[in-house]
């Protein structure tokens, strides 16, 4: 008999912390960029309403024990109606025999995940005597973003939060207060805020936000946002100001706007990048050279890091006895 075992948002939340998700985020970088886990593209479907996507991102990895996929339907519509604009599981096999594992809310985990490896970024290319953090963009990534930030770097005294709802950017602020330890603000002024050690970018923009002049000497930037090859948050300057490390070059190659319009424009090129994060974990890419560097982290997600972090919640999940375990 299988037995499959179902884990919800809650115990997603409780178990899977960020210290952990972060090490499981350089752990599957470090694998996906020695070529260890399989990563097929992932099919995004657009539906015949308009009204969204169905995306299926599948993965395996030996060293996990485990293969599977995240299914999810994307509504990019749904926020204003008071419903997720992500819905969907992700589903764990194991690797010897195929048997079924778990199903895992795939929204919190997507979640949880994509702010750990801005944490890893973070840790990796920052410098160490970081002190602000401003997070532009007010949506579910600002309150994790924040959380990610500072778990990478304890030093974080003020995050500074903006967006271009004045009111969502208060009720954020208000959420992020209550899970750090550091002065939170709402930022009026983008310029201004713009200038902090450490920007994290998680809109929606399809045009640039951030520009590169606005950005001091020695910050890092998390450029999370878009995911098209058209659409892109900072612009050409801060891409030409910055050293570039991608989550994995095929994936850059097929949807960062960021680092694609530039190409286009014929300013920037693929061998420009330094590296994939996951070879400055490896130590075969290097990271930041002096304290005046400008360095970026573009992240468009991976299916291994979804994987990772699922196997991972799996392990906790069977020591907390959480989720329920039902027979197929």
């Amino acid at each position: 008999m299988t037995m499959l075992r179902i884990i919800g948002k809650s115990d997603v939340e409780r178990l899977l912390t960020m210290d952990r998700c972060i090490e499981e985020m350089a752990a599957a970088m470090k694998a996906s960029t020695k070529g260890e886990v399989l990563i097929p593209a992932r099919q995004i479907t657009p539906l015949q309403s308009g009204a969204g996507f169905f995306a299926m991102m599948p993965s395996a990895s030996q060293e996990c024990g485990a293969f599977g996929a995240k299914a999810i339907s994307l509504f990019p519509n749904n926020p204003a109606q008071g419903v997720p604009a992500i819905q969907g599981f992700i589903c764990l096999f194991e690797d010897k025999t195929g048997a079924p594992l778990a199903i895992i809310n795939g929204a919190s985990v997507t979640a949880i995940r994509t702010a750990a490896a801005s944490g890893l970024a973070t840790k990796l290319l920052a410098r160490e005597n970081v002190e602000t953090h401003t997070i532009i963009g007010t949506g579910v990534q600002a309150v994790v973003h924040a959380q990610a930030i500072c778990a990478a770097r304890p030093g974080i005294m003020k995050t500074l939060i903006w967006g271009r709802n004045a009111e969502n950017a208060k009720k954020a602020a208000e959420e992020i207060a209550g899970k750090v330890n550091c002065e939170v603000t709402v930022a009026s002024d983008l310029e201004l805020a713009a200038r902090s050690d450490v920007i994290s970018m998680v809109t929606a923009a399809k045009s640039p936000i951030l520009h590169g002049k606005w950005l001091r000497e020695g910050a890092h930037v998390n450029l999370v946002g878009p995911h098209k090859a058209t659409e892109r948050e900072a612009d050409t300057e801060t891409i030409l100001r910055a050293r570039v490390y991608v989550d994995l070059l095929e994936s850059a190659r097929r949807e960062a706007g960021e680092i694609l319009i530039p190409i286009e424009e014929g300013v920037f090129s693929l061998e420009d990048i330094v590296g994939e994060i996951g070879a400055v974990v490896a130590r075969t890419a290097p990271g930041r050279q002096s304290a005046s560097d400008i360095t970026l982290y573009k992240s468009v997600g991976v299916a291994s890091q979804d994987l990772y972090a699922a196997a991972a919640l799996l392990r906790l999940a069977e020591e907390a006895n959480a989720g329920a375990v039902v027979s197929l």
